[in-house]
């Protein structure tokens, strides 16, 4: 091992990888995913799909998640920097509708482990982020589950900075609150 340092978070399950960077006069190098020191570390998954998205400055993505479908995923920032949250919507969980959120950038190689059983989303911090993303499970579109980011009960704390204009898609306004979510759990 000695690629990776793994933090464990205030919610059980989730993960903060900080793989090695070894830089010289002509850049650096660095492994971003490597199954044997994952499996070591306590990330056993296989990943079947691997995503990227880029987003201006004040974007909001999320907060997203599978519902018959669900994904672990890795996350991390190639160009830029983000606030990246997980919400715990796991019944059974003794954190059940709380959040965690981490700054990801290129600059600090940050990773963050999701694993099934979370809603996620992120802000962008700098003028442009490039987002990358492993899932243990293929997207599929008509499995889409969401929660307000603003939804007060769950309280993210996203970092907006005044002056900062949100964008958030159509379809991430739509989502519901989280009493909504677990009315419906029930139902």
């Amino acid at each position: 091992m000695g690629k990776i340092t793994v933090e464990t978070c205030e919610i059980e399950g989730l993960k903060i990888i900080t793989p090695s960077v070894f830089g010289d006069e002509r850049g650096y190098f660095m492994e971003t995913y490597n199954y044997n020191d994952f499996k070591e570390a306590g990330i056993d998954q296989v990943f079947v799909q691997d995503n990227q998205s880029a987003s201006k400055k004040g974007v909001l993505r999320g907060l997203h998640f599978q519902i018959n479908f669900p994904q672990d995923k890795l996350v991390r920032v190639v160009n830029g920097e983000v606030f990246d949250v997980a919400v715990d919507l796991r019944e059974d969980s003794k954190t059940y509708g709380q959040w965690y959120g981490v700054t990801l950038s290129a600059q600090n190689k940050k990773q963050f482990f999701i694993p099934k059983g979370f809603a996620h989303g992120f802000l962008v911090l700098s003028d442009y982020a490039e987002f990358c993303y492993k899932c243990t499970d293929f997207y599929h579109p008509n499995d889409e589950g969401g929660l307000s980011y603003k939804d007060e009960e769950i309280g993210v704390k996203w970092p907006i900075p005044e002056g900062m204009e949100l964008t958030i898609s159509q379809k991430d306004t739509q989502w519901k609150s989280f009493a909504d979510y677990k009315a419906g759990k029930k139902a």
